[in-house]
């Protein structure tokens, strides 16, 4: 699937480029059988990005985890969420893989957090909002990232993955290893998903409540998170394609009954498998459907740490 790879990575003009930015740790504050530090680093457009690094006391596994944050309207929050701190328990997979062994990076997606500017952006034409840590000025904002990059001829999804492609980095500096995963929910698995289709370097990745076809959201009138608002990308490629793409590489996808954002996730995955057979290694990937709606619950938290733990145990070699 290079071929279909390089066409993805040049219709979002994702840079080619291996950047490896020096850090500098801001806070550091031990947790139970680990160590959490607040981290900065610069990537090439000049953004500054703050991400916790989670490193256990005793690093027993070759595996490191980036774990992308959810987006739930939820501006003000991001890697806080990952690191248990506020939100839903159940988004907490920072200190829960480290606790086990695994060196886990969480930063913040542009527009979120640290990374949500605080002056006025015209609260007025942001629609009704009601979530905790929603707020208008924060829907604006993301608003604006991804229209004002389309009249530039940019796209946001290109700078949320050309962000997480330095990330990575940073985790290979800070993990020393090159077993590194990518795990998300919902916008988190979004940009999982992209990121381990277009850069080699993921070795496993986890998407939850992401695998749905834009077929099928057309369809249904299902809505698009705005990084996935990529003019032209359905006249050449699904998400299937970018499942197509992890080969040989192992992927995990969760769904759920209920949930809009998974509705056609076995259909996905049934089209995906014959070339993860053609390729001898259909068991890289695994589906797990569940009942229930969008939200993760226990089950599905459970499902994603154990299987991030059992990647992160793979040798290497």
């Amino acid at each position: 699937m290079d071929s279909v790879r390089e066409r993805i990575r040049s219709l979002l003009k994702l840079s080619s480029g291996s950047v490896v930015p020096s850090a500098t740790v801001i806070d550091q504050v031990d947790g139970d059988g680990f160590t959490r530090s607040l981290i900065q680093y610069s990537v090439p457009d000049g953004d500054r990005i703050e991400a916790f690094l989670f490193q256990p006391t005793d690093e027993t596994l070759p595996g490191a985890v980036l774990a992308l944050h959810q987006h739930n309207s939820q501006w003000t929050i991001g890697k806080s969420e990952i690191a248990g701190s506020v939100g839903d328990p159940l988004q907490a997979f920072g200190p829960a893989l480290a606790r086990r062994g695994v060196t886990v990076l969480a930063p913040d997606a542009v527009g979120f957090e640290s990374r949500l500017k605080t002056a006025g952006w015209g609260a007025s034409l942001a629609p009704p909002l009601h979530r905790p840590h929603s707020t208008t000025d924060g829907w604006l904002q993301y608003y604006n990232e991804m229209a004002h990059r389309l009249v530039r001829g940019d796209l946001l999804i290109r700078k949320v993955l050309d962000d997480s492609a330095v990330a990575l980095s940073v985790l290979q500096r800070y993990s020393r290893s090159v077993n590194l995963g990518a795990i998300g929910h919902s916008f988190g698995g979004i940009v999982g998903l992209f990121l381990a289709a277009l850069d080699t370097r993921v070795a496993f990745a986890c998407l939850s409540g992401a695998a749905c076809s834009f077929r099928h959201k057309f369809e249904h009138g299902t809505g698009l998170e705005m990084s996935l608002i990529i003019p032209s990308f359905t006249e050449h490629f699904d998400i299937v394609d970018l499942i197509r793409c992890v080969a040989p590489r192992r992927l995990l996808v969760i769904s759920s009954e209920d949930d809009p954002q998974t509705a056609d996730a076995e259909d996905i995955v049934r089209e995906a498998l014959s070339l993860f057979e053609a390729q001898h290694c259909a068991n890289h990937l695994e589906h797990l459907r569940v009942a229930g709606p969008h939200a993760l619950n226990q089950r599905r938290f459970d499902a994603i740490l154990d299987w991030s733990i059992a990647q992160s145990r793979i040798s290497e070699a």
